[in-house]
């Protein structure tokens, strides 16, 4: 599997995704060009999808979800999410 969809970013680690709302269930899907699908339940209204992203992030990687920061993409599929002071995925994602 290609590292496209995340990098290094100092002490940080910046992922790149495809969301899809109102999924059926909560999970990472198949990597795509230069992002990575991400399904979430949530449905995108009133800021809700990105919300439930944040947690869902917070409990999968172990961080706190203070330390998770959608940067770019809040009223978009496309998203770029920085992870303070996680320098590396778990290897299930990777």
């Amino acid at each position: 599997m290609s590292g496209d969809w995340y990098r290094n970013d100092g002490d940080d680690l910046l992922l790149f995704v495809r969301v899809q709302p109102r999924s059926s269930k909560d999970g990472f899907a198949e990597i795509m060009e230069d992002c990575r699908k991400l399904r979430i339940k949530a449905a995108p209204v009133d800021g809700k999808a990105n919300d439930h992203l944040v947690r869902y992030l917070s409990k999968l990687l172990g961080v706190p979800k203070s330390d998770i920061r959608v940067e770019t993409g809040h009223a978009s599929r496309n998203k770029r999410i920085r992870v303070k002071g996680l320098s590396r995925l778990p290897d299930s994602l990777c």
